[in-house]
Parts: C-alpha cells; sequence; structure tokens
C-alpha cells in the first residue's frame, strides 16, 4: 500500500501563527475580499443593465468580473472562517479540488485577457467589420474557448498529483497552491515541477504573444490616426485593459515562473495576496474610474435607486 493513502487531511499553515497578526490578516482579506465582490458584482450588474454597454468590450469585462469572483471566492472564504474556528485541516479531496478550481479560473484570465486584447484590435483597426467579427454567438464561443483551454491545461497536472506519496500534511500556504503541496511529496518530483514550469511558460508565452500582437496591431494604426483628439480617444480605451495586464503578468511571473518547488514560500504568500486580493480589487476601479461609459452608467443606476427609494 502506498503512503499516501495513509495521509487524508492536509494542514493549512496560513499566513502567519501569531494570534495578533491573524485578527489583522483576518480584518485585512475580509475587506479585500468584500470590495473584490462588490466591485466586480457591480461591473456586472452595470453590463447586464444599461444599454449602452451591451458591446462585446463590455461582455468580456464582465466575464473577467465573474472569473475575478470565482478566483478569490475559491481561495478567502476557507481561509477566513479557518481563522475563525482555529481549524486549519482540509481534506485531500477538497484541497485539489480548491487547487484546480483556482488554476481554471486563473488560467481562464489570461486567455481571456488576449481575447480582449484582440477585441480591441478589432475595434481600432477594423472598425467597419466590428459588430460582424464581434458577434454574440462569436464572443460566447471565445469566452467558452478560454475555459475549456484552462480546464485542459490543468487536468493532466492534477490527476499526476492525486498519485504522489505524502510524507507531509502541513501545507506552508493559506491555500492549496501547487509548489507547496510538491514539498510535502516523498516522490520524486523533478520531472513534474519541470512539467509545471513548462506549462506555465507555454500559457503565459502564447497569452501574452497574442495580447503584444494585438497592441502592436493597435499602435501602429493610432498613430496613422490624422488627429490628436483621435488618438487620444484611442489610446483611453486601451489604456484600462493594459493596467490589467501590466498587474496579472507581473505578479503570475514572480510566482509560478520558477523550476522548483524550493523558492521562497513567504514570497509566494506576498504575491499571492497581492494576486488573489488587491488585483481583483483594483481592476474594477480601473475599469470604472478610466471608462466614461461605465461611469455613466453607474450614476443612471445610482439615480433610478434614489428615486425609486425616495418615491416609497
Amino acid at each position: 500500500m502506498k503512503n499516501h493513502t495513509l495521509v487524508t487531511t492536509f494542514f493549512l499553515l496560513g499566513l502567519t501563527d501569531d494570534p495578533k497578526w491573524q485578527i489583522v490578516a483576518f480584518l485585512f482579506l475580509l475587506i479585500m475580499y468584500l470590495l473584490s465582490i462588490t466591485g466586480n458584482l457591480i461591473i456586472i450588474l452595470l453590463t447586464l443593465l444599461d444599454s449602452h454597454l451591451k458591446t462585446p468590450m463590455y461582455f468580456f469585462l464582465q466575464k473577467f468580473s465573474f472569473l475575478e469572483i470565482s478566483l478569490t471566492s475559491t481561495c478567502f472564504p476557507s481561509y477566513l472562517v479557518s481563522i475563525v474556528t482555529t481549524d486549519t485541516t482540509i481534506s485531500i479531496k477538497a484541497c485539489f479540488t480548491q487547487l484546480f478550481a483556482a488554476f481554471v479560473f486563473g488560467i481562464a484570465q489570461f486567455f481571456l485577457l488576449a481575447v480582449m486584447s484582440y477585441d480591441r484590435y478589432v475595434a481600432i483597426c477594423k472598425p467597419l467589420h466590428y459588430t460582424t467579427i464581434m458577434s454574440t454567438r462569436f464572443c460566447t464561443l471565445l469566452f467558452g474557448t478560454c475555459c475549456l483551454i484552462a480546464f485542459l491545461a490543468i487536468c493532466p497536472g492534477v490527476i499526476v498529483s492525486l498519485d504522489l506519496e505524502f510524507c507531509d500534511t502541513i501545507i506552508e500556504h493559506f491555500f492549496c497552491d501547487y509548489s507547496p503541496i510538491l514539498k510535502l511529496s516523498c516522490s520524486d518530483t523533478r520531472f513534474m515541477q519541470l512539467i509545471n514550469f513548462i506549462f506555465a511558460i507555454i500559457i503565459l508565452f502564447i497569452t501574452l504573444a497574442l495580447v503584444m500582437f494585438s497592441y502592436g496591431k493597435i499602435i501602429s494604426t493610432i498613430l496613422r490616426f490624422p488627429s490628436a483628439q483621435q488618438k487620444k480617444k484611442a489610446f483611453s480605451t486601451c489604456s484600462s485593459h493594459m493596467i490589467v495586464v501590466s498587474i496579472s503578468y507581473g505578479s503570475c511571473i514572480f510566482m509560478y515562473i520558477k523550476p522548483s518547488a524550493e523558492e521562497s514560500l513567504a514570497l509566494n504568500k506576498g504575491i499571492a495576496i497581492l494576486t488573489i486580493s488587491l488585483a481583483p480589487v483594483l481592476n474594477p476601479f480601473i475599469y470604472t474610474l478610466r471608462n466614461k461609459q461605465v461611469k455613466e452608467a453607474l450614476k443612471d443606476v445610482i439615480k433610478k435607486c434614489t428615486s425609486a427609494t425616495s418615491k416609497q
């Protein structure tokens, strides 16, 4: 019988074992989680309710917000509950389910960012054919493809990981991440680490190449615009997306593009906090504050809600 069959439960070490810092961590993460959920739900509701936001650009923004909510909800609630209850245990099945879900949502986000770049490319470089190319059916197909690719990309790694032999049960993280789990194995994980590294490189390279190709075409097209006003307007429609792309790729490169599971887990925890808590909070504000249509839609919804309340 293999050793790993005897291990049925892991213990999540969390961010800190100091009770005072646990309170600080709980309050910080709870606030960030609520802000993230609220901000992204507002984006989703605005794109559903406002007729001016029924375009492919906002369709993809809506789906991106959905993935943000899904990713944060996969990682944070269970950790917040563990701080309150002091129960840090998690079953192996629940752990691998969390790992699988987190990676599916995360990978889907990167492919969706590439799709959103393509959407901006079509809007700016082929404006006359925009509505024809970016039809509702095609947009839905693109989003479904992003999710399918993410699902297929993570499946082999998770399936192989289920057959690992575990010599330890303490995960040095606040959620079930891949590298800390590999560190618990008494099996030889060097090949798995290499495969994980190669997969991460391929996914980031493909999606980043698609983003850069789209924006290369966009910039070359914008520079040919006759007026400065046209150039400014075109760049402003892309600036929010480029900020989000920079945050997403920057944090992920630091977090996952490394060939060894023996890297500093303390650094990983810090980057994970920024990636999973701060980025989902910032993204709705980035898109809202820098987008006139979204701001107008938000004002209209607030006015309607205020008007309905005053009538009552």
